[in-house]
């Protein structure tokens, strides 16, 4: 079985697993203990109990990481003719 159609699998079969594994790509104030809380039916809660700064991952840890020089998002409007 290739790479893609393991990791596919795996989100299939073990969804905590995979999740969990995903979440090590993350930086975490708190890490979460739980990866998928199905205490409320039918209102899950992926990492309920951990605690990020939603921003600092999209942005601010590659600038601390030496991307600073590169844009962080590109603008280009079909409908202006702009970017």
């Amino acid at each position: 079985m290739g790479r893609y159609a393991a990791t596919f699998h795996q989100s299939l079969t073990d969804p905590d697993g995979f999740w969990a594994r995903a979440a090590k790509d993350i930086d975490w104030y708190q890490e979460p203990t739980v990866i998928l809380d199905t205490s409320n039916p039918p209102f899950y809660r992926w990492f309920a109990d951990g605690i990020l700064n939603t921003c600092f991952n999209a942005l601010d840890r590659h600038v601390s990481n030496g991307r600073a020089s590169q844009p962080a998002l590109v603008y280009d409007s079909p409908v202006t003719g702009s970017s």
